[in-house]
């Protein structure tokens, strides 16, 4: 198992519907893995991701201080 501590990325995203633009922003961390907004407001940037290979699950937990 590979355990290591990443940090979660903002993104601002634009679309166009109608004329009119909407923004949004969501977190991405890396493997391409979207965290919730909620999450990052509860828990913070910083997260432990752990990767099983033999299974093949991915496990992210925020990291304690």
């Amino acid at each position: 198992m590979k355990e290591r501590e990443v940090e979660a990325k903002r993104l601002v995203g634009k679309k166009q519907v109608r004329g009119k633009v909407y923004e949004y922003e969501y977190y991405t961390l890396p493997l391409n893995l979207y965290i919730p907004k909620s999450m990052v407001e509860k828990f913070g940037k910083r997260y432990m991701l752990q990767v099983d290979e033999d299974t093949g699950t991915i496990t992210i937990k925020p990291r304690t201080s």
